[in-house]
């Protein structure tokens, strides 16, 4: 990890639990209004926040790859990502790559800007942004339980 950011972990909550740490991680991503699906949650070993500067990190066990199949798109999820965090936002993130092209570029801000919109907003370091629907980005556990209440719905009518 870089020099630059050690300090944001003097006086910061740090989980080492699996458990903790998936719940920790879901928690935040609750209270910052983002979907639960934009972190991997499996392997986890630690979860760090300081609340006071928003810096926090979460480490895997090893860097993990997630398609999310509605936008045909793969992330990378280095075993560390760190971000500062706001609501509806992660900012100056490291440890995440999508593939762009035939390039593997990092993300460095994800972000809801309008949540009526229902869009989540991902940019690069050159401040190229791209859009997605925030559906795309739930756990899938969620996913389903929502196509289930319509299906039912529309069985009902």
């Amino acid at each position: 990890m870089s020099l630059i950011y050690d300090h944001h972990r003097e006086n910061a909550e740090v989980y080492t639990d699996p458990l903790i740490c998936m719940k920790k991680s879901l928690e935040l991503l609750e209270e910052i209004n983002l979907p639960r699906g934009i972190l991997p949650l499996e392997d986890v070993v630690e979860v760090g926040r300081n609340h006071e500067t928003g810096f926090v990190w979460l480490k895997q066990k090893k860097e993990t790859d997630r398609c999310f199949k509605k936008i045909k798109k793969t992330v990378t999820y280095a075993a560390e990502v760190t971000s500062f965090v706001e609501n509806r936002r992660l900012k100056n993130i490291t440890g995440v790559k999508t593939k762009e092209l035939a390039f593997w570029v990092n993300v460095s801000d994800i972000s809801i800007n309008d949540p009526q919109s229902k869009k989540i907003t991902f940019a690069i370091p050159s401040d190229i942004k791209k859009s997605f629907p925030v559906s795309t980005f739930e756990l899938e556990e969620e996913e389903e339980k929502k196509e289930e209440v319509n299906t039912e719905k529309n069985i009902s009518v």
